[in-house]
């Protein structure tokens, strides 16, 4: 096993020693309301599902902070079935958008969850390849990684601006690599399974907000320390 090969395997180990969690880093929440006009009687399992999907597109630009103020806000008219949400955005677009304005950018994202919401509805309960989540209007590379692995526990690794940062400091990648090279270099290289996939990139973040949120990045990390290529 090459040097990169057993690096990127024996970080997750440690970050997963360091920053031990139960549960899913992706939440959701914990809908306790009474019937309204937008909410549908269906499979709880779908609407778990189509949750996450809209966190993915809820959270661009924003901090998850942000984005679970707007569940929230929405929970209170809907149980996030596609269908609904649909309805809801087609019905009383301004009422949506108010409720979504914590995460930034409202106006675009209403737009970005109905074309969402639509492609989920089409796709009557099979699976999508990546290229078809790819052309959907508002999802990009990150956001379509982060639908398939949360949403469908499908093997993609997801990238974000955490991940550049941490391993560009320690030396693997150059600080412009492109998204879709450093998603190959972990998709090449880590052994792990879908939950592994998961915890990594959870892991990543974790790790990332208390070393890498500022420049110089990585200048205090003691932890990953050690897998610098000199």
């Amino acid at each position: 096993m090459d040097l990169i090969k057993r690096n990127i395997n024996e970080i997750y180990k440690t970050l997963k020693n360091t920053y031990p969690k139960e549960g899913h880093w992706w939440p959701t929440t914990d809908i306790k309301t009474t019937q309204t006009e937008y909410m549908v009687e269906d499979d709880e399992k779908d609407n778990q599902q189509f949750e996450i999907i809209m966190g993915t597109i809820l959270t661009q630009n924003t901090t998850w902070t942000s984005v679970d103020k707007a569940l929230k806000n929405l929970s209170k008219h809907t149980n996030f079935n596609a269908k609904s949400i649909v309805k809801f955005i087609d019905d009383d677009p301004d009422l949506f958008k108010n409720l979504i304005k914590p995460t930034g950018y409202f106006n675009q994202k209403t737009i970005y969850l109905k074309n969402v919401a639509d492609f989920y509805i089409s796709l009557e309960g099979r699976t999508p390849t990546r290229k078809e989540v790819l052309s959907v209007k508002g999802v990009g590379n990150e956001t379509a990684d982060s639908i398939l692995l949360y949403a469908y526990n499908e093997k993609e690794f997801v990238v974000d601006a955490y991940t550049k940062r941490i391993f560009s400091y320690l030396g693997y990648v150059d600080e412009n690599v492109t998204y879709l090279k450093l998603k190959k270099l972990f998709e090449d290289n880590f052994e792990g399974d879908v939950k592994d996939y998961e915890d990594y990139h959870g892991l990543i973040v974790e790790h990332a907000k208390l070393y890498y949120r500022n420049r110089p990045y990585g200048v205090k990390d003691d932890i990953l320390a050690k897998y610098k290529l000199k």
